[in-house]
């Protein structure tokens, strides 16, 4: 059984984490609003941005001559898949859960006889994948440096991706992030940026057919680079958000946990005091009985 001098220590010591705890989650709750403000608002341009391409896409009458970055390079042997996670610990199940999406994609790769290339963005990524897929990861990015998140390190990961498709590194690529969905909620998500996959949409407006000027491969070769960045960036936003809202939650429950465990040592360390107590009390007087 533990003395009362350590149970004070430990009462004293669960009251200073519960503190750091508590901070963390108001901290992380005043970065949420702005994060989740952020990827509210960049959801319509990269949705409406992949939208035009398609529309444009099918409007190209020599699919043979089409853009590489849009139909490819005709091949799937090759694939990178891009894992985006954080560079910093401390918010729940958020890294996990990507890691987690990735590995089920990598296994699906792995088993079907193609090759894999890893890039991690992000130091968490890296540090639980390296164990079983060292031998697969080409680069780690990390942005400890960059306070918030910003278009220019986004287009830094679009540019090496492109840069290493041109030099016919990969044939596919796919990225691996968190969309913010609310504070409890972040779902995994798997998207293909080359080749731009096509998904059926519901809405009219993401249908219609444009008249475009100039030519549609011209705009094509313009706004492909560009729309590749777009995507990361959308990515960055959503882990972002996804982050702090975990952050949050973990936050919020280790407070919590650490209140009853305060509450639990506090019971215990009344009860041996008054064990202690009437442990004198029957010592003083059996001895003066005994006098």
């Amino acid at each position: 059984m533990a003395s009362l001098d350590d149970l004070k220590k430990r009462i004293t010591s669960v009251k200073s984490t519960q503190k750091i705890t508590k901070a963390m989650k108001m901290v992380a709750a005043a970065k949420l609003r702005k994060a989740q403000e952020s990827a509210e608002k960049g959801r319509p341009y990269s949705d409406k941005m992949h939208n035009i391409i398609l529309n444009l896409s099918k409007n190209i009458n020599d699919k043979e001559n089409a853009p590489k970055l849009l139909a490819g390079s005709g091949k799937d042997k090759v694939h990178l898949c891009v894992v985006m996670t954080s560079d910093r610990g401390l918010c729940g199940g958020f890294n996990s859960n990507i890691t987690k999406k990735a590995k089920s994609y990598f296994k699906k790769i792995l088993d079907s006889g193609k090759e894999l290339k890893i890039v991690t963005v992000g130091s968490k990524g890296f540090d639980q994948l390296k164990r079983a897929y060292k031998e697969y990861i080409i680069e780690n990015i990390s942005f400890k440096e960059s306070k918030n998140v910003n278009y220019f390190d986004a287009d830094k990961v679009g540019k090496m991706i492109i840069e290493k498709f041109e030099n016919g590194e990969f044939d596919v690529c796919t990225i691996f992030f968190n969309k913010f969905r609310n504070v409890i909620t972040q779902i995994p998500q798997e998207q293909q940026i080359i080749p731009l996959k096509s998904e059926k949409s519901d809405d009219k407006n993401d249908v219609m057919n444009y008249e475009f000027e100039p030519e549609e491969d011209e705009i094509l070769n313009n706004l492909l680079p560009k729309n590749i960045s777009t995507q990361i960036f959308k990515a960055m936003l959503e882990n972002s958000a996804s982050e702090q809202g975990s952050r949050m939650s973990a936050m919020d429950n280790a407070t919590r946990n650490a209140g009853e465990m305060v509450e639990k040592l506090t019971i215990e360390y009344n009860r041996s005091r008054q064990a202690a107590i009437t442990k004198e009390l029957i010592e003083i007087i059996s001895g003066a009985e005994s006098l």
